[in-house]
């Protein structure tokens, strides 16, 4: 059944104006009658195979018969390296779907766009391109495909450290150290699972969906965070692992894969539960408090995490020091 109305978001616009300029079938597209932009503005209308586009498209429309010139499709994640193949080669450089504040493309855009003086924007993410290169580059030239010796795109300066671990195991107090000796080095956020459940997430319960919306607003915040040159330091329970996963990979879309330091703070239960500083551990034995992490809701033990820290084995001087080591690369 064909819907009236589709919203498009960076993605879906990518997808149709690709559609607009040939370079994908209609069928790329959800069935609709009206496309609509994030904010409900009308962007393109569709009657059967045919959709007609309401705006003006900023991409140069390909035309393979005007162009004899080699072609260069740049790589995602990937920056140019070593001699060009040919000095008259025209760069068809991926654009589609990208938000106009992501300031790790502008860095990746500006290294390809130094292999050639003539450079035409498409509408396909760059993670697209490299499988779709052929095509992509046979809709505008009728020129060669060339290769270009490439190595993986430098990491920014964002990271993110993500503590996860039992209710008092630590997470905090190695949050806080950490983040007081990065001050000064870094811009540094601070996501302390309390005070983010005071704010960000003010509302929701402590249901499993609940608990994996909240850890999701603090991975989207923190990827936010790094995107942009940040360090975010996050210290929620975070016990399930898909959830976890699932921050990591927005992490590395948003600041580069690697960007994510997975800290697992394993303080063994039965001490955790003896230091119970909030009276939590107290109130779930006695079935006051439902759903509690460790109790009567489980854990799920990270095998990803890139330091592994027992408070009770390790001090906290030792401990920053291992951190801030691995975050500085060491």
């Amino acid at each position: 059944m064909t819907e009236a109305v589709i919203t498009l978001h960076e993605d879906g616009i990518a997808v149709l104006d690709q559609v607009l300029l040939g370079l994908l079938p209609v069928s790329a597209l959800e069935p609709a009658e009206v496309y609509t932009d994030a904010e409900g503005t009308p962007v393109a209308t569709r009657d059967g195979d045919s959709v007609t586009g309401l705006r003006e498209l900023r991409w140069q429309r390909p035309d393979p018969t005007a162009l004899e010139a080699p072609v260069i499709v740049a790589v995602g994640e990937q920056v140019p390296v070593g001699p060009v193949p040919s000095a008259d080669a025209v760069l068809l450089l991926p654009c589609g779907g990208v938000r106009p504040d992501d300031a790790r493309f502008v860095t990746w855009a500006q290294a390809w766009r130094t292999v050639a003086g003539t450079v035409i924007e498409v509408p396909v993410a760059p993670d697209d391109a490299h499988e779709r290169a052929e095509q992509i580059a046979a809709a505008y030239s009728r020129g060669p495909l060339l290769s270009v010796g490439t190595v993986d795109a430098p990491l920014g300066e964002g990271r993110v450290v993500f503590f996860t671990g039992y209710s008092g195991s630590g997470k905090s107090t190695l949050a806080r150290a950490l983040a007081e000796r990065l001050a000064g080095s870094y811009t540094v956020t601070l996501l302390d699972g309390d005070v983010v459940r005071t704010h960000l997430s003010k509302g929701l319960g402590f249901s499993r969906e609940d608990r994996d919306t909240n850890i999701r607003r603090i991975g989207w915040v923190a990827a936010e965070v790094a995107k942009h040159g940040g360090v975010a330091i996050c210290a929620p329970i975070a016990p399930y692992d898909d959830t976890r996963k699932w921050v990591r990979s927005v992490v590395d879309r948003a600041a580069g894969p690697g960007s994510m330091m997975l800290v697992w703070v394993s303080t063994p239960l039965d001490v955790c539960e003896g230091r119970d500083t909030k009276g939590l551990y107290a109130k779930a034995r006695r079935g006051e408090l439902t759903g509690f992490t460790g109790i009567d809701d489980p854990y799920e033990p990270p095998t990803d995490a890139e330091l592994v820290i027992d408070t009770t084995t390790t001090s906290l001087d030792v401990a920053v020091e291992l951190m801030t080591e691995r975050l500085r690369g060491g």
